[in-house]
């Protein structure tokens, strides 16, 4: 069975939204989960996010330490490849800006990899100046396993796939290095607005 379809068929929009949703996109009322592999779930007492790669020295927090961090509630559309678009989604979670506040680097692109082998390439304009954030809570609530939780990024300018769940770090890169469904044929940015689906679009 091949990973990729170009069969995916979207449903008309409401012309009431349709301002706030990307063309070929329809707005749905409950939050798909679709996931590359099972859901894994760590023990937070073990858990942490990194920062490494093209840095001057790696960085870590654990979960309490991450937690710790000054955090920011985040209101925004959040768009899937298959798409579906879901409006209003609130989230909690700490800005990649605040992560890299005190890491030097040159690289221009980064990797984010998770618990399960996961991972998804960025340019690292993508995440900064609150673009970008490592969301641990949803709707009030801490963010389920089966959205990503304890932790996933969230990247809701581009398709979902970029908002890497069960996130577990970024490793800072010079060059450009597709992540798992980059390399099986998805798009290396994924703007919803420009419709960057595959390769090519």
């Amino acid at each position: 069975m091949a990973f990729i379809s170009r069969g995916f068929r979207g449903k008309r929009r409401d012309a009431a939204s349709s301002s706030r949703v990307p063309p070929g996109q329809h707005v749905v009322g409950d939050f798909p989960v679709l996931s590359a592999g099972p859901t894994p779930r760590p023990d937070l007492a073990k858990w942490s996010f990194t920062i490494n790669g093209e840095v001057d020295a790696p960085k870590t927090w654990s979960w309490d330490e991450l937690r710790k961090l000054p955090a920011e509630d985040i209101t925004v559309d959040i768009h899937c490849v298959t798409k579906w678009s879901k409006l209003g989604t609130n989230w909690r979670g700490v800005s990649v800006d605040t992560l890299m506040g005190n890491v030097e680097t040159s690289a221009e692109y980064l990797v984010a990899f998770s618990d399960g082998g996961y991972t998804t390439n960025m340019p690292l304009t993508d995440v900064l100046d609150g673009q970008a954030w490592v969301a641990f809570g949803y709707d009030g609530e801490a963010l389920e396993a089966e959205h990503g939780g304890p932790a996933r990024l969230l990247v809701p300018h581009l398709y979902l796939w970029k908002s890497a769940k069960w996130v577990r770090g970024i490793r800072l890169e010079k060059d450009e290095r597709p992540g798992f469904w980059e390399s099986l044929g998805y798009n290396n940015h994924g703007d919803p607005w420009k419709e960057e689906r595959y390769w090519g679009d």
